[in-house]
């Protein structure tokens, strides 16, 4: 079965603190997030009481798309964002709503990402080989998410031009995943754990993974410029405590000298608590399965990768995309990053 995307904005309670525990934690800040296993160094800051130890008590709310974060971040109904890059994340950041102040994730050589898959019928028809990607039918979530800009850049590394081909946005990653699995679509770009899922479920196979051709920086963490205005203190505390998770994260992932993922008691355990927060009511063994393959590459200590956001903001400007006064030097801010 593909893993389902919630359709429901709710709270996520830290079950381990109390009531009690999270007023004596002090300040009270918000933060927008998905539960996504990206997102895992914020899960792990929450669980570890890094915020608690800064003084903080974070009231988090997960929501259906990472566009929906932006917006939340940028209209002040959170202090903090957590998301994959969007459009509209560019956009407020251009007009000084919001500013980009640590990383999320990123796709990294030698590390599993995304993954480009490609339907039987279509690879049996010669679409084998990224470079074929310029002949086919590709499914994504939406015009302007990470996996158009993917696209985008394996047109550029492969010389075709993405124009040329033909997308099919479908929203959500199940949907996506459906499309190739059926035939709807030539090509899917999707996050490996429904990668994964959906080779061994349905006559799809393996084009490879983006990081083997390229690397990006898939998200950050932000902050509302108002927030950074009255309350720089607080948005000092809050990054201190996401690099403490940030560290754990990508403990999670690190690899041997073979270019194997080290398993054993203490990436589990991480593993199991991001389970707990990304797959609520799902077997926590299976879960914390799915979330070990899930797990991309990050920063140990939540570094931008600024000149590949700089990239990615001049290539959503080439396809009209974001708006043309967004400047990429002006909408990060690494003064937070120690």
């Amino acid at each position: 079965m593909i893993i389902r995307s919630l359709a429901l904005v709710f709270l996520i309670a830290l079950s381990t603190v109390s009531a009690s525990a999270q007023e004596a934690a002090g300040a009270r800040v918000t933060i927008g997030t998905r539960r996504l296993t990206a997102n895992g160094a914020l899960f792990l800051a929450m669980a570890k009481d890094y915020f608690k130890a800064e003084g903080l008590s974070v009231d988090v709310t997960a929501y259906r798309s990472d566009k929906e974060v932006a917006d939340a971040a940028a209209a002040g109904t959170a202090d903090f964002g957590l998301a994959a890059f969007t459009p509209a994340a560019f956009n407020y950041a251009g007009r000084g709503l919001i500013k980009i102040v640590a990383a999320q994730v990123r796709e990294k050589a030698g590390f599993e990402g995304n993954e480009v898959v490609v339907s039987d019928d279509a690879f049996a028809r010669g679409v084998r080989k990224f470079e074929d990607l310029a002949s086919a039918s590709v499914a994504i979530t939406a015009v302007g998410s990470q996996f158009h800009y993917q696209l985008g850049q394996i047109a550029r590394i492969k010389g075709f031009d993405v124009n040329g081909v033909m997308l099919n946005p479908m929203q959500t990653y199940d949907a996506v995943a459906r499309a190739v699995g059926t035939g709807q679509a030539d090509v899917a770009i999707l996050p490996s754990q429904y990668a994964r899922e959906l080779l061994v479920s349905a006559p799809v196979k393996l084009i490879g993974w983006y990081s083997e051709i390229d690397q990006q920086q898939l998200g950050a963490l932000f902050v509302s410029a108002k927030m950074i205005e009255t309350r720089r203190a607080a948005v000092e505390e809050f990054v201190r405590a996401y690099q403490r998770g940030a560290a754990d994260y990508a403990a999670m992932v690190r690899i041997d000298r073979l270019g194997k993922r080290i398993v054993n008691v203490k990436t589990r355990e991480a593993a199991t608590i991001i389970a707990r927060y990304v797959y609520p009511g799902r077997p926590i063994g299976s879960a914390a399965a799915t979330v070990g393959v899930g797990a991309y590459s990050m920063d140990e200590n939540a570094r931008l990768d600024v000149p590949d956001i700089q990239r990615q903001v001049e290539w959503y400007k080439t396809q009209g995309l974001i708006e043309q006064t967004v400047d990429a030097k002006e909408i990060v801010d690494e003064s937070f990053i120690r």
